[in-house]
C-alpha cells in the first residue's frame, strides 16, 4: 500500500484521483480549502497555510499537485498565486516527506501549450514568490483573468521540464498531465473566459473529458509503473492537440500535407 498526497480533493479531478486511489487499497491524504473527512485545509496562496501541512502526514510515495483556480474576471493576482507559486512551494516544503522513489504529478492544462512563447514572462513570474505584489505584476504585465490562467499552466510546464532532473538526482520523480475541458464545476468558467475556442474543440472531441480519465492518468503517473517517465508534459485532451496541430500542418489522413 502507498501514501498519496492530492491537493484540490474535495472535487473534480481530485476527488476522482482520491477515489480511484483508496479504490485500489492504497492511502490518501486530501488537502483542499474545503476541508472535510481525510482531507486537510491548505490555502495555497497563504505561505502559513503551507507551513502548517508541510510538516505533516508524511511519508508520501506521491503527490499529485490538482488545485488551481479558473480564470474569472479580476482574479489575474490569485490565478498566478494559487497556480503556479503556490503549487511550487507547497511542493518544495513537502519533498522532505518523500520516500525513495516517490512520483510528483502536477496538473497543469491544454491551455499552457504555448509554453515556448511564453517562457520569457514565465521565467518572470518564477522570479517571483507568494508574498510579492502580483497585482502589480499582472497590471504591468498587461495579464488579465485569461493570460494569467494561461501562464499559470505555462510556469508549471517549464518548472516540471526545470526540476525533473534535479528531482531524479535525488531519487524522485516530476511529471505534468495537462487536459483540455473537463466537466467538472468549473467547465462554465472556461467557456467563457475562452469563448467560441472551447464550444469549437468540444464539438471536434465529441465531448468534455471526465474527471476520471484525467484521474486514471495521475494515477498512472504517481505509481512506480510509470518509473521510466521522467519530466513528461502528457496531454489528456480528446484529441484537441492533434486535430489542430494537424490543422495547422494541413496534414492529411496519409501525412502528407493538403
Amino acid at each position: 500500500m502507498a501514501h498519496y498526497a492530492v491537493t484540490g480533493a474535495a472535487g473534480g479531478i481530485g476527488a476522482a484521483l482520491c477515489r480511484m486511489l483508496r479504490a485500489d487499497g492504497h492511502k490518501v491524504t486530501g488537502f483542499d480549502l474545503a476541508a472535510g473527512d481525510g482531507v486537510y485545509p491548505l490555502d495555497l496562496s497563504d505561505p502559513a497555510s503551507i507551513a502548517a501541512v508541510a510538516g505533516a502526514h508524511g511519508p508520501f510515495d506521491g503527490l499529485c499537485n490538482n488545485a488551481g483556480l479558473p480564470p474569472r474576471a479580476g482574479n489575474a493576482a490569485q490565478v498566478l498565486v494559487v497556480n503556479f507559486l503556490g503549487t511550487r512551494a507547497f511542493t518544495e516544503a513537502m519533498l522532505h516527506q518523500m520516500a525513495p522513489g516517490a512520483s510528483v504529478v502536477n496538473v497543469a492544462s491544454r491551455a499552457g501549450q504555448f509554453w515556448r512563447e511564453g517562457a520569457a514572462q514565465a521565467a518572470r513570474l518564477a522570479a517571483l514568490t507568494q508574498s510579492d505584489d502580483l497585482a502589480a505584476f499582472a497590471e504591468a504585465e498587461g495579464i488579465d483573468a485569461t493570460r494569467a490562467y494561461n501562464l499559470s499552466k505555462e510556469a508549471l510546464i517549464l518548472w516540471t521540464f526545470a526540476n525533473s532532473e534535479r528531482l531524479a538526482a535525488q531519487g524522485l520523480r516530476i511529471n505534468a498531465v495537462s487536459p483540455a475541458a473537463v466537466d467538472t464545476a468549473i467547465l462554465g468558467d472556461f467557456t467563457q473566459a475562452f469563448g467560441g475556442k472551447v464550444e469549437r474543440n468540444l464539438a471536434r472531441a465529441g465531448r468534455a473529458g471526465a474527471p476520471e480519465e484525467i484521474a486514471a492518468v495521475a494515477a498512472f503517473l504517481l505509481s512506480p509503473r510509470s518509473s521510466w517517465i521522467k519530466g513528461a508534459d502528457i496531454p489528456v485532451d480528446g484529441g484537441m492537440g492533434a486535430y489542430a496541430l494537424s490543422d495547422a500542418m494541413g496534414l492529411r489522413a496519409d501525412f502528407g500535407p493538403s
